[in-house]
């Protein structure tokens, strides 16, 4: 058992719901912005702000993150999957996104 963990699993839920939230209102952003090369500050982003959360968010950006980068590879569209994944990973591990470039 990890220390912590057990007196906190109540908000486990709470946790991945506002994760939830947080990635889709970075992909609705990221497609509201339309800007060309920026998909993976909006990974980036989705993740940091889910990760924050605390474990729930941390483990819903895992699997939306990882499950949408699938998704890409069956459908013939992942050719920067491994660049999609280290974004999604600088995110995950609480480092704030890189700023866009203009």
């Amino acid at each position: 058992m990890v220390v912590g963990v057990r007196a906190q699993w109540y908000r486990f839920p709470g946790q991945a719901a506002g994760g939830t939230k947080d990635m889709w209102r970075a992909y609705s952003d990221m497609k509201e912005a339309n800007w060309k090369n920026s998909d993976k500050y909006f990974h980036a982003h989705g993740n940091f702000d889910a990760a924050k959360r605390g474990p729930g968010g941390r483990f819903v950006a895992l699997v939306i993150s990882n499950g949408r980068e699938a998704i890409q590879r069956s459908i013939g569209r992942g050719q920067d999957s491994a660049a999609d994944q280290e974004a999604n990973r600088w995110g995950k591990n609480r480092r704030r996104p890189k700023p866009l470039q203009t």
